[in-house]
């Protein structure tokens, strides 16, 4: 492949607008970055030139994207974390080590990966992990990822899907409500509510498999994460439908309890996603996961 050297970008000064669009201000970019505001207004020129186009209007105090640096911007963000990242895998070949970069749900990442990385990275001392949770589809050949958990239907461009897990959801109780009897499905309606802004029809779902009706599908509290709803549930500001697997330390330790062992199965799935030709590293890794799910299932 011949690169023409006047579209080749230089990432200082891509580092550069990136930091000036993001503070809206040349000084304060300088600052950040230990240029001096001239410096930082001579890099944006520079790089208006070579796109020839203005990238920023300047207002008194303050710069404004243009259209054109609007349109810049993601691109120039894109290249510079793939930067970062090409760099980083390049370092641990020199320690000796094989990097292996990891996408995961935020909250799947924190609660469910975590606890049992330790054990796999102690047995596998040649591996450096580089975890990232990012959220929603991308494309591998625009990142360095070997493995990526997926949650949804089995389709990922560019990628393979292999089944991981269902998700399977209980109501949960926590705080002030944590000891509100609960004899039945129909004992939940009146209880305030936590709905997930990604599962919104979780709750409706749930009452119409023991045959009832919700009155109101979308009342109560909206979060956008598992996360979230944890805390939420745990501050008792309601119930709310969680994988068990998410939460089993606050169930050891009593801050949680299943207000009725009803589970609910989603139509909606957890994957393992490769894109081909990637390493034995990937597949050793890929059925580790596997074999912790069927450990420990992550089920209600």
């Amino acid at each position: 492949m011949i690169l023409q050297r006047r579209f080749l970008p230089d990432l200082k000064v891509l580092q550069t607008f990136e930091c000036a669009a993001r503070h809206g201000n040349f000084t304060r970019a300088g600052e950040e970055l230990s240029l001096t505001q001239s410096a930082v207004s001579r890099q944006i020129r520079e790089l208006e030139q070579q796109v020839r186009k203005p990238l920023f209007e300047r207002l008194p105090g303050r710069v404004v994207l243009t259209r054109a640096g609007r349109e810049l911007l993601p691109e120039a963000q894109r290249l510079l974390q793939m930067a970062e990242s090409t760099m980083r895998h390049a370092t641990a070949g020199e320690a000796g080590e094989t990097v292996l970069a990891v996408n995961a749900l935020p909250t799947f990442a924190t609660r469910w990966l975590m606890p049992r990385l330790p054990d796999y990275l102690t047995r596998h001392p040649e591996l450096r992990m580089d975890l990232t949770t990012t959220l929603g589809i991308f494309d591998f050949a625009e990142r360095q990822c070997d493995l990526a958990i997926h949650y949804g239907q089995p389709v990922w461009p560019g990628g393979t899907c292999t089944y991981l897990c269902s998700e399977i959801v209980l109501p949960v109780l926590g705080g002030a409500l944590r000891d509100v009897p609960v004899t039945g499905p129909k004992a939940l309606i009146d209880l305030p509510k936590i709905q997930l802004s990604e599962r919104p029809q979780l709750w409706s779902e749930w009452f119409a498999r023991q045959g009832m009706d919700l009155p109101d599908a979308s009342a109560g509290h909206w979060f956008d994460q598992f996360s979230l709803s944890i805390e939420a549930v745990r501050s008792g500001l309601g119930c709310a439908l969680l994988p068990r697997y998410l939460i089993e330390k606050e169930l050891e330790r009593g801050e949680l309890k299943i207000a009725i062992d009803i589970p609910h199965s989603t139509d909606m799935a957890y994957y393992i996603v490769t894109p081909e030709g990637r390493s034995e590293e990937v597949k050793d890794f890929s059925d580790w996961l596997i074999s912790q799910v069927r450990f420990r299932p992550l089920a209600g």
